[in-house]
């Protein structure tokens, strides 16, 4: 089974990108209809009590006729760049004809393809700041949005944090209806929970379902203790609200579990009150930032915590300390068990990087952990997430420079999981990279052969370059050489 990331490449539930095909096709639907005998009751059957009569499934309608004219149908427009089509065939050299196509055949460049995609979004102010998906608008040159009204407006990208997959966009408008942010927090596994989006394109589309659990964690999202519900959601869901029975907005809905890339029960939302603080350092600062503490941890099952003495499987296992990190000099060591920050408990290992992350760069922490079968109390002064450019506005910052990246170096476990010495991670993409079709999370290896070791070095080669750059990505496990035009 698959994670499907509502349009980041892992399948998405909520982003749907929408390519103009020649020839005609058509949707097929199929219904089925029930018809029950109106009769009277089955012999026998124990009659209804009172209890059973007055209990009622809940009603959703007042909350889709109050809060539904703030949920917008977001649609994106991004430049993609197909693969030259190769023109030269497999010839040996002694053939007549391999001459002739030495000279002619080359590789024909295709010129860029509009490809448009679809999601959701929700206003949080009147004035028309809207939170969505990072990964519906990340790399988007043109992103319009439309009211329930029919109304449209191209919108700004004010900011995106790819690690918690929010973005803010904001309309030139004003008195727009807003929804009304709730806590997760007291939300309960059971709860009914509501989402209002534009699965496959058919805009305010309701879907209802319960919290199936709470506080999930996903590989790569360990920064988010995402909200699982059964509620329908499928690709343009992303980015869309997931409103509680008070009619408060709990989550934004990002990604789901499927093998077919739609909806198979397991639909994940990220929590509002995650997606409020990453939504006030965008507006105040452009970018988010994140505490540090230089760790790579795992769970701890049943037989680990035996072996470590622990009475209960709990709390985040060090399995290695980065040199020269936070976590080094506060004296961690690999072995360690981390149940407490700050005196809040670490049940799951996933619960350690949402407490890191959610602390200011700079401020101390105080950490509880379990070496060799003793209790320990360790102070540590957190540092900050290498990757500044983790979070910004995407129509300026990653545009900033020629080649349109924004990127930091490689740790340690990231090297050695990509089998490389030297790298850069992408991070943010916009421009002649964005078209060329470089991803974040592609790791850059070489620029027009030359071995990429710094940031300073990729910038002074991509000045040095002329119209044409070729660039040695590395995407998983497989590595391409990617033509870009710098115009």
């Amino acid at each position: 089974m698959t994670t499907r990331s509502l349009g980041r490449g892992l399948a998405a539930a909520g982003f749907a990108a929408l390519l103009t095909v020649g020839g005609a096709g058509a949707w097929l639907f199929h219904s089925s209809h029930s018809h029950a005998a109106a009769g009277p009751e089955t012999a026998g059957a124990a009659p209804m009590s009172a209890a059973n009569a007055g209990a009622r499934l809940p009603g959703f309608s007042w909350i889709v006729q109050k809060y539904g004219p703030a949920v917008v149908n977001i649609s994106v427009t991004q430049d993609v760049k197909p693969e030259a089509a190769p023109q030269m065939p497999q010839l040996s050299p002694d053939d007549p004809f391999y001459e002739f196509f030495k000279r002619f055949g080359q590789a024909v460049p295709r010129a860029p393809m509009p490809v448009r995609g679809q999601g959701s979004g929700f206003i949080i102010s009147p004035d028309g700041r809207i939170l969505t998906n990072a990964h519906v608008v990340d790399g988007a040159k043109e992103v319009d949005v439309k009211l329930t009204d029919r109304r449209e407006f191209q919108a700004k990208v004010l900011g995106i944090d790819p690690y918690s997959d929010v973005a803010l966009i904001k309309i030139e408008a004003h008195d727009l209806p807003t929804v009304k942010l709730g806590n997760p927090s007291e939300t309960q596994v059971g709860d009914w929970v509501v989402a209002i989006g534009s699965p496959f394109g058919f805009e305010n589309t309701v879907t209802a379902g319960i919290v199936s659990a709470k506080g999930r964690s996903l590989p790569g999202e360990a920064y988010v203790p995402f909200i699982q519900t059964d509620v329908a959601v499928n690709p343009g869901n992303s980015g869309g609200p997931l409103f509680n029975l008070q009619g408060e907005v709990i989550g934004i809905n990002s990604q789901i579990f499927s093998r077919t890339g739609g909806y198979q029960g397991l639909s994940f939302a990220t929590p509002i009150d995650v997606a409020a603080k990453v939504e006030q350092q965008l507006v105040a600062h452009g970018k988010v930032t994140r505490g540090r503490l230089g760790v790579s941890i795992q769970e701890v099952d049943q037989s680990l915590a035996e072996s470590f003495g622990l009475p209960k499987p709990e709390g985040a296992l060090v399995s290695s300390v980065e040199k020269g990190s936070p976590a080094d000099r506060a004296g961690i060591e690999p072995g360690d068990v981390i149940l407490k920050m700050d005196g809040k408990s670490i049940v799951e290992s996933a619960d350690l990087p949402a407490l890191v992350g959610d602390a200011k760069p700079g401020s101390k922490a105080s950490l509880e952990i379990v070496r060799k079968g003793a209790h320990k109390d360790v102070e540590v002064t957190l540092g900050r997430m290498k990757d500044v450019k983790l979070a910004g506005n995407a129509n300026t910052q990653a545009e900033k420079g020629r080649l349109g990246l924004a990127v930091r170096p490689l740790d340690a476990d990231e090297r050695q999981q990509a089998g490389v010495e030297n790298g850069l991670m992408v991070e943010g993409v916009a421009g002649p990279a964005a078209r060329a079709g470089i991803q974040p999370g592609d790791v850059i290896l070489q620029v027009n052969g030359t071995p990429i070791r710094s940031v300073e070095q990729l910038r002074e080669l991509t000045q040095k370059s002329g119209k044409h750059m070729a660039v040695l990505v590395q995407r998983e496990d497989a590595r391409i050489f990617v033509p870009v035009d710098l115009g």
